[in-house]
């Protein structure tokens, strides 16, 4: 008897200890409209699930189940198929047992209900019927529950002993070798946390629901009302980390660490190419590298606050850094935008400044900016599962107007300048701005396909297995692909505008011809022919063009100045200098003429 005094003190010592354990929790009343808190666990040799009732504030009789999703089939009788408010039993009361429901000795528990021959030591179902703290001068017997006019079993005798009457929580565990979580005889008296051990990795529920007793020691009358229990407590999911986070967010905790080193990485062997080509580096490649450097920064602030959030759990702290966080996110994705318009536009390689159009640029920006700081807050702050549809779409649809606003602009910008490159000959420019177009094509599809898949997954939310089927992926359908999609192709654009030998193609500058077939395009005196053939029908080249000297495959040849006006000036100076050319070279013949003329003439007087 002292050897099993000492392991059961050494048993109670362990499980205090393990209820000080650090873990995600749930609170829970009897005021709650949903009887049971879930969460999904990642499980290992140490994980448990901790139920601990406040003592001051609780009283009365409940009926506990744990148990795993997957066997949520199990839980309760099918009553009818037609009531839709009531189409099951859960609960084992005096009417259940007297329509055989369930048996004697589980009332007060809830029911286990199986169709396939499955028993209950084969699931993860646990239930027990626990007594609270009574401050009352009701009491909780489990006696009160058998209490009825006719039809229902004589209680048992108050001395008898047999199990369904005890009343030590760690005393009428059954001792079973083969069971993990082995539900008690009878009702027990709620001493310490109940544990649930967890060893498979699943979504979890906690479920308690007040049983109302009857208690003939002290009704008078068939008038009296009967007592409701009252209790208030919490539930502690203690995964296989340490911290305050529930497993569906856990993940983030890792993932924005790697990208952090990734980006670091990344950033590095940018550093090392602006250092080699410091002197041929180009406005955008400084824009670029600022952008680098921020997202550095907002990775390792992601990565720092949901440590902060899984040490700490919620606090006025962790709020202010969720804003924090929250900004530089859409910072990131603002400036990310304009500098991908921007581009699109041509500025600094096809024009030297975009006017008004750049405070367009910017206001659309600015807007964004604002709508993906409420976005970013509010998929972190409301629950998918209780929030309207309205809230929801009142933080998304803004987002995805400035960003249909953002994408649109681009392409159409991107389109046009495309079509002016390509007229121009300018292959170079042109090859690198097909390059960035079809990256930007191929992340519109991505997110196209994300979305019609999160879309899919979303309209289910509302559904009583969403959250047990989503758990594990949700942080990846809210966070990770789009992180990971940004990160591809911010990397995959700052490829083609990476610092090189090259960078002077990108400044405001053209290219000659690059081909024999293009070399008479750019040919100037080729230019000037034409320009006096449209302008004067009449006047006949005499002098035959000199045909233009093929360039090599491959020779660039760069002419700097202002590709527009340079153009237009040269082809009017090159017409006019033509006209002028040709006006006196028919004046010269003209003269020539004359003067033979009258040099026969005097030869015929002298004759």
């Amino acid at each position: 008897m002292r050897q099993n005094s000492k392991l059961q003190a050494i048993a109670l010592g362990v499980l205090f200890a393990c209820s000080l354990a650090t873990g995600y929790e749930l609170e829970f009343s009897d005021a709650d409209y949903s009887r049971q808190v879930c969460s999904g666990m990642w499980a290992s040799q140490s994980t448990f699930i901790n139920v601990t009732f406040d003592e001051s504030s609780s009283q009365g009789q409940v009926a506990m189940v744990i148990y795993e999703w997957k066997d949520v089939k199990y839980l309760g009788v099918t009553t009818s198929t037609t009531d839709d408010s009531l189409p099951k039993t859960y609960v084992c009361t005096t009417d259940a047992v007297r329509v055989g429901l369930c048996a004697y000795e589980n009332v007060g528990k809830f029911i286990f209900s199986s169709d396939d021959g499955t028993t209950a030591n084969q699931t993860t179902f646990w239930t027990a019927s626990v007594a609270l703290n009574q401050t009352s001068g009701a009491s909780s017997d489990s006696s009160g529950l058998w209490e009825s006019p006719e039809g229902n079993p004589t209680p048992p005798a108050d001395n008898d002993t047999s199990p369904w009457r005890s009343r030590d929580l760690h005393n009428s565990l059954r001792q079973s070798s083969d069971m993990l979580n082995p539900s008690p005889y009878g009702t027990v008296a709620y001493s310490q946390p109940i544990q649930y051990q967890v060893r498979k990795t699943g979504y979890y529920c906690a479920a308690i629901v007040p049983v109302t007793v009857l208690n003939p020691a002290v009704r008078q009358a068939p008038t009296d009302v009967p007592s409701h229990p009252t209790y208030n407590g919490v539930v502690l999911f203690r995964n296989t980390f340490d911290g305050q986070l529930p497993a569906t967010d856990y993940p983030k905790v890792n993932f924005y660490l790697a990208m952090f080193l990734v980006y670091v990485i990344a950033g590095s062997a940018w550093a090392w190419l602006c250092y080699k080509h410091v002197t041929e580096l180009l406005p955008i490649q400084y824009y670029l590298s600022s952008l680098v450097a921020f997202l550095v920064i907002e990775m390792v602030a992601n990565w720092v606050y949901y440590r902060y959030l899984n040490a700490h759990g919620k606090t006025a702290a962790s709020v202010v850094f969720l804003f924090v966080v929250a900004i530089l996110d859409a910072g990131r994705n603002a400036l990310s935008f304009f500098m991908l318009l921007v581009v699109s536009l041509g500025l600094s390689v096809v024009r030297e400044s975009l006017g008004r159009t750049m405070l367009k640029c910017q206001i659309l920006a600015g807007l964004h900016f604002v709508f993906g700081v409420l976005y970013a807050v509010g998929i972190v702050e409301l629950e998918l599962e209780s929030t309207s549809a309205l809230i929801l779409l009142m933080f998304v649809i803004p987002l995805a107007f400035t960003l249909s606003g953002f994408l649109m602009w681009i392409l159409y910008s991107l389109n046009g300048t495309i079509t002016q490159l390509s007229v121009r000959k300018q292959r170079y420019k042109l090859r690198m701005f097909k390059r960035l177009y079809y990256i930007l094509l191929g992340t519109v599809v991505i997110i196209a396909v994300f979305f019609v898949i999160s879309s899919m997954s979303f309209s289910d939310r509302l559904a009583e297995d969403y959250a047990a089927k989503s758990w594990k992926i949700r942080w990846w359908l809210l966070d990770g692909y789009l992180a990971l999609l940004y990160f591809f192709t911010f990397w995959s654009i700052a490829y083609l505008w990476r610092p090189s030998e090259n960078n002077r193609r990108l400044a405001m500058s053209d290219e000659i011809a690059q081909e024999d077939e293009d070399a008479e395009d750019y040919d100037l005196e080729t230019l000037q022919q034409r320009t006096v053939a449209r302008e004067d029908d009449e006047i006949t080249l005499v002098n035959s063009r000199r045909e233009p000297e093929a360039l090599a495959e491959d020779h660039v040849v760069f002419e700097i100045g202002d590709e527009d006006i340079g153009s237009d000036d040269e082809g009017e100076t090159a017409a006019k200098k033509r006209r002028g050319g040709e006006r006196r070279a028919s004046g010269d013949k003209e003269d020539g003429a004359d003067e033979e003329r009258q040099g026969l003439m005097h030869k015929n007087r002298d004759e």
